[in-house]
């Protein structure tokens, strides 16, 4: 064979292994640029973090100092490490404004002065039955709407609640506690409401209105029972309360679930439940917002 066409020859041959060549690389380039892709899909994908504290140590007790979580809902611990989480410190959750809403727990005793100062987007926050001190400027700025002060507060120091302008309703459920001034500075649209049997009340609370919460469901009254849009009751009470309905199907174990929001328009309102027939016992609560 002549040398030119053996060399034609051994080209011929060549292309397609050329070609099984570049195919495999790019199928190794395809394999590898995916690989690639779903490793940084995995690095960049949302990783679940637990919300993070930091503490200080006094007397076999921990105070809540810091904190580095994502926000949102976030409860505070009881306990860390065996230790009790007994206050929440000066200044410890200042700024935060990640925090939407949050759960102190009933180790809490002491909120201290500025502990939620400027949380500005915080809405909501349960504060534990343990909690006897809400310090200065504690939940100043914050932008709740409404909020229950448990029986165990007895003192509220200055400014403790300004400046929190969305501030509509304050649910008090023990005695009126001792205010110094300024707790509700700047809260315009505030009242405090307080429940029967409590004491220390008068008609006002650091310039903000005092108001008794009072429903009651009229089980002796008209419209108490079956009625042609299910079973109904009158609410009577301080008039223009807002009240929410609850109901449960077993008391032992109860589990509430609000059927409605009422506002008691001149001192009333009629409730019924055209539902009640789905259930073979069906229990009734009222409580505020």
């Amino acid at each position: 064979m002549p040398t030119n066409l053996f060399h034609r020859a051994i080209a011929a041959r060549q292309r397609p292994l050329r070609r099984q060549s570049n195919l495999i690389q790019k199928c190794l380039c395809r394999r590898v640029s995916r690989s690639w892709l779903l490793l940084l899909l995995l690095l960049t994908s949302p990783a679940i973090v637990q919300a993070q504290f930091n503490f200080t140590t006094n007397n076999g007790a921990l105070t809540v100092t810091g904190y580095t979580g994502p926000g949102g809902a976030v409860i505070i611990p009881d306990s860390t490490n065996g230790l009790p989480v007994t206050s929440i410190g000066v200044e410890g959750l200042r700024n935060c404004t990640n925090l939407i809403n949050v759960t102190i727990p009933n180790s809490v005793t002491n909120v201290g002065d500025g502990a939620f100062l400027s949380c500005t987007n915080l809405t909501n926050v349960t504060i534990g039955t343990s909690v006897a001190s809400i310090g200065g400027h504690a939940f100043a700025g914050c932008g709740l709407a409404g909020v229950t002060i448990p029986n165990s507060v007895t003192i509220m120091w200055p400014y403790a609640f300004a400046a929190c302008t969305n501030l509509t309703a304050v649910y008090f459920q023990g005695n009126a506690p001792s205010v110094g001034p300024f707790v509700f500075s700047g809260d315009n649209s505030a009242t405090a409401y307080y429940l029967p049997g409590t004491t220390g009340w008068t008609s006002f609370l650091d310039g903000r209105p005092t108001v008794l919460w009072n429903p009651q469901v009229q089980s002796n009254g008209p419209g108490f029972g079956v009625g042609t849009n299910g079973f109904g009751f009158i609410i009577s009470g301080t008039s223009n309360l807002v009240v929410v309905v609850e109901a449960s199907t077993n008391l032992s174990n109860s589990i509430w679930s609000p059927l409605q929001t009422n506002t008691l328009i001149g001192g009333s309102y009629y409730f019924s439940d055209p539902a009640w027939t789905n259930y073979s016992s069906r229990f009734y609560r009222l409580r505020w917002p």
